[in-house]
């Protein structure tokens, strides 16, 4: 799939998606960050600290996914080591989204992985969301981790901080990421009254099959 073109709609569309993650309840505050693959070789991520509510399009940090940052205006986001190592070891994936929704950030908390208690995981390559162990925010130690968790799955868990997703599209890392967020509330809420059934490798299998065309299109 080609990349996008660096244009204002783009840049728009981030921070669009920004704004949903909040409305939806999928992150707060300022925590979470987003990425677009552009022009090939090159992203865009939003800046560090920066309100969603005052994000403008020229606020947008344009980088290469393989080389340093170039003196600009804006900082990026703190976690672009990651936004740019997912980018570059995934090069079908054209947008990465990192938040701290919740239920997901409840069981990172509890350093396990989600296992297969519903077959939607599945949106995630796999019979299981992964666990990233726990490293500093920002740096390239954890960038490390997360683009090793991720090598076979579209999203991971992050120790003690929060989720991240990749997706084909931007729409799509967002699917994932709501998916996600489900997938841990009914992982917490299974819970309560015992153990949940958890799904067999051959069952999940069955379910990747299907899922070939499964979720938004993956067309510009």
């Amino acid at each position: 799939m080609p990349s996008a073109t660096d244009t204002v709609e783009v840049r728009q569309a981030i921070i669009e998606a920004c704004r949903w993650m909040n409305q939806r309840g999928i992150n707060q505050g300022t925590s979470g960050n987003i990425s677009q693959r552009i022009d090939g070789d090159e992203m865009l991520i939003t800046p560090s600290g920066v309100p969603y509510d005052r994000l403008t399009a020229d606020m947008m940090v344009r980088m290469p996914i393989d080389g340093p940052i170039p003196p600009q205006t804006f900082k990026p986001s703190t976690e672009w080591r990651f936004h740019q190592a997912l980018l570059r070891a995934k090069p079908s994936m054209q947008a990465v989204v990192h938040a701290h929704p919740p239920h997901a950030g409840a069981i990172a908390i509890q350093r396990r992985p989600i296992l297969a208690c519903h077959y939607m995981i599945a949106a995630f390559g796999g019979d299981t969301v992964p666990l990233a162990p726990y490293h500093l925010f920002g740096g390239s130690v954890l960038a490390d981790a997360v683009v090793d968790t991720m090598a076979e799955r579209h999203g991971c868990l992050m120790a003690n901080h929060g989720a991240v997703v990749v997706g084909e599209t931007l729409e799509r890392a967002l699917w994932r990421l709501e998916e996600l967020e489900v997938l841990a509330r009914m992982d917490i809420m299974s819970r309560i009254g015992g153990e949940p059934h958890i799904l067999s490798a051959e069952e999940i299998d069955a379910v990747l099959v299907e899922f070939s065309g499964y979720g938004p299109k993956t067309s510009q």
